[in-house]
């Protein structure tokens, strides 16, 4: 069963500040939706809000650092509390780490595992039952082109959305064995024209502004307007994989062909293409 639509439901969405999250917060509340939203960023997250109150949704907003479980626990519980169910739940909440893994600190590395793949697992954990509870939930977790393929330069990245691929499908898994009325999507964007590297980390040495510049202007092909409409379709249909940008379909299907011979050339190509 699929939610079919997100009309009248309650939908819960993090990292919903900038990006794919607002993206998807208006595109939910132009369909009708109830929303429950949050952000680490709350200047952000009130832009968003009144975008969506424009929009005629009622919503529920929370300045929220997902990586702290106690927080998002106490988040899930208020949100089921104050409209009685939760019908989608779309964790979002990423950031970035970039450069060479000889470079990076522990700090940084547990500073991106703390919210790309910490904050899936407690946005799960915590609305799994009330998804459970509604009769036909629909959980969304987003993972990454880089979590079908590794790169250069993004180890820790790669570690995180790989994580969040293996943790989603084997949950997908795990409701279909025990006939849990849940729906659970792993989507996999490619470059979407988002903040994230210019609001994310780099190791030293790294030309910060410089790695911002080409994957805006190279890399990031996708409004993250369209993002949301091909991932908001994906959810309410209850697929399993999402793939979000031709650079996603060709280099996940090249990859597929190429087996593990595919690192070699990424390591060849990756160095010009970043340049």
């Amino acid at each position: 069963m699929s939610l079919e639509s997100v009309q009248d439901k309650v939908v819960v969405i993090s990292g919903a500040g900038s990006g794919i999250g607002r993206a998807l917060a208006r595109l939910a509340a132009e369909q009708g939706a109830l929303l429950a939203l949050s952000d680490w960023n709350a200047d952000g997250l009130a832009e968003t809000v009144e975008m969506v109150k424009a929009l005629g949704a009622e919503v529920r907003s929370d300045v929220l650092d997902v990586s702290d479980r106690e927080a998002v626990a106490q988040w899930a519980t208020a949100v089921a509390g104050q409209f009685g169910r939760v019908n989608l739940v779309v964790n979002n909440a990423g950031v970035s780490v970039s450069g060479d893994f000889e470079e990076m600190t522990y700090d940084d590395f547990d500073w991106i595992v703390g919210v790309n793949l910490n904050g899936v697992v407690h946005g799960t954990k915590e609305f799994l039952p009330h998804l459970i509870a509604s009769g036909n939930g629909a959980l969304v977790n987003i993972s990454s082109l880089f979590g079908l393929i590794s790169m250069p330069g993004q180890t820790a990245y790669n570690a995180t959305k790989y994580a969040v691929r293996g943790f989603t499908e084997a949950l997908r898994e795990e409701m279909l064995i025990n006939g849990r009325p849940v729906t659970v999507t792993c989507v996999h964007p490619g470059g979407i024209r988002t903040g994230i590297v210019r609001h994310g980390r780099t190791t030293t040495g790294e030309d910060h502004a410089k790695l911002t510049t080409v994957f805006e202007k190279k890399l990031a092909r996708m409004t993250a307007d369209k993002a949301a409409e091909i991932i908001l379709k994906g959810a309410v249909s209850g697929k399993a994989r999402v793939l979000v940008g031709a650079d996603a379909h060709l280099l996940h299907h090249f990859a597929k062909i190429a087996g593990s011979r595919y690192q070699d050339v990424v390591a060849r190509i990756a160095p010009r293409v970043t340049r």
